[in-house]
Order: structure tokens, then sequence, then C-alpha cells
């Protein structure tokens, strides 16, 4: 305490020159409408300045959770054009089953969600490179389940903690996918050679499959990981294989591994009953 009032008797001086000051501030507001206006003015301009800073950092703030909203939005329009495509496939192949379909039934056959996560670490300039998300056991995700971004597909979950996923992304050599031409029934195998981040190939392609160069590669549906239709990228060039039955074609990722902040893992609730049979059907080969 006595330093405290030690402090504030040598610094008297300045505190008598701020309590002048203020005395003559508030003869001037007083005495003269012109300097009023003048102080009021300049008031509202510091003012509004400190309010228009705060909204901004409120603004900011707040982004990340609507970045997260978007995300989840996004999925779900995502899931709802899928569902639409599911039940038209179906409705086109069976008109009985088109003319008994009832809204609830429609809801239950749908067997695909989305689980969103943050991309907590990420290479591309590896050879075998992976991601790590922010999501794993505890929040439903379990290994081989499909990843995808907002604009198209990432990869594969490799290893499950509780807490953190890893993925094995397109740009690594043990990723592999059926792909095809948005229009066409024949599939290939997508495959990334190790070099451009950019770019993987479509090989194992019939010839007689039509293609222009900007056609957009989807994935085919023939995996337990990913549904049909998911954008893989374009057809930016193509070549004949040593077989001259088959073409590759270099495909244009649609995601941008550099960019890769948040993603979606692809719940799929038939998936494990699948790959159970798909495994029994080839340990009895």
């Amino acid at each position: 305490m006595r330093k405290l009032l030690d402090f504030l008797v040598s610094k008297r001086h300045w505190f008598l020159f701020f309590l002048l000051e203020i005395i003559a501030f508030a003869f001037i507001y007083r005495s003269s409408v012109y300097q009023r206006n003048i102080l009021l003015s300049t008031a509202n301009v510091i003012t509004g300045s400190i309010v228009s800073v705060s909204g901004s950092m409120q603004s900011y703030f707040y982004l990340r959770k609507e970045n997260k909203d978007l995300l989840s939005r996004n999925g779900e329009l995502e899931m709802g054009v899928l569902e639409l495509r599911n039940k038209l496939n179906e409705m086109v192949a069976d008109t009985v089953t088109f003319s008994g379909f009832q809204g609830t039934e429609l809801a239950d056959a749908f067997k695909y969600s989305f689980i969103t996560a943050k991309v907590v670490n990420n290479s591309v300039a590896r050879l075998s490179n992976y991601i790590t998300i922010n999501k794993g056991g505890k929040d439903g995700i379990y290994t081989h389940m499909g990843v995808v971004s907002d604009r198209g597909v990432v990869g594969i979950v490799s290893k499950v903690a509780d807490h953190y996923s890893v993925v094995i992304p397109v740009l690594n050599p043990k990723f592999k996918l059926s792909g095809k031409v948005v229009g066409s029934s024949h599939f290939g195998s997508l495959s990334w050679d190790g070099r451009n981040p950019r770019y993987a190939t479509l090989s194992e392609l019939p010839r007689n499959v039509e293609f222009t160069q900007g056609d957009t590669i989807v994935t085919s549906g023939y995996s337990a990981a990913f549904p049909e239709g998911i954008i893989i990228g374009t057809v930016s060039g193509y070549r004949k294989q040593n077989d001259d039955n088959f073409y590759s074609l270099d495909i244009e990722l649609a995601t941008d591994f550099h960019a890769l902040n948040n993603v979606r893992v692809i719940r799929n609730n038939d998936q494990a009953e699948q790959r159970r049979l798909e495994e029994e059907a080839k340990e009895n080969d």
C-alpha cells in the first residue's frame, strides 16, 4: 500500500495535467456549439470504429462454426442426390416396385450416411502419402470406409484409434478404385503413379468406350466403400495400353490434396456384410 501511495505522489503532476485537460475540454464543450459538434462527431466516429472492429471479430470467431455447419449441409445434400439416384435406378429396373414404394420404405432402403471430420495431418510429396483425420472409432468410423471431400474422392480409412483415423488417399500406390466415364457402364481401375499429385490413371478401360477430353470420371459403385456416381476427376488425356483392347486415361483429380481441410467419411450400413461375404468367397477359391 505504501508503494502505491509513493507512486501516486511521484506522478501527481501527470494526474493534475489530465485533470486540467478534462476541465478545459468540459469548458470548451459547454461554451461553444461548434466545438461541441466537433467533439460529438469525433466521439461518434470512434464509437463506430470500435463497434465495426468488434463486429468483425465476432464474425471471425463464428466463421469456423458456420463452415462446419455448411459442410454438414453439403453432406446432407450429396446424400439426398445419391438417394434419389439410387431409388430412380430401382424404379426404372422394376416398375412393380415403382408403383408399390412408400416414403418410409425409401428412407429405410437408403444405406449411406456421412461423418464429417477435419484433416489434422496430410502429405502429398511422398511416394506413399497418408492423411490423418480427427475422428475415430468412438465417432463410428472403422477401416475400409470411403472418404470424400466437397469436390470428390479422397481415399479409404486404413487405421482407426478412438479419436483419430489414418486414410490411404488416392495419392498412394496402395489405393485402387473402380471408376467409369459418366454415361457408360464400362469401368477401369484407378491408381496413382507416384509423380504428379494432381493426376491419376484410369487403366484397363475397354476400347469401345466413347469419351472425350474433359469428360467426368466417377465411381462405378463396384465397391462397398463408395456409392456409384462420386466424382473422381476429368479426362485430360489418354493412350493405348500394350494390349490394344484397352485405354489408359490420364485423370485430373477433382480433389485438391494441397488444400484439403475438411472431409466426409461414408458410412455404408451394409459394408461389413458385403466385405465378409467377399472375403469368404476368396478363401474358398
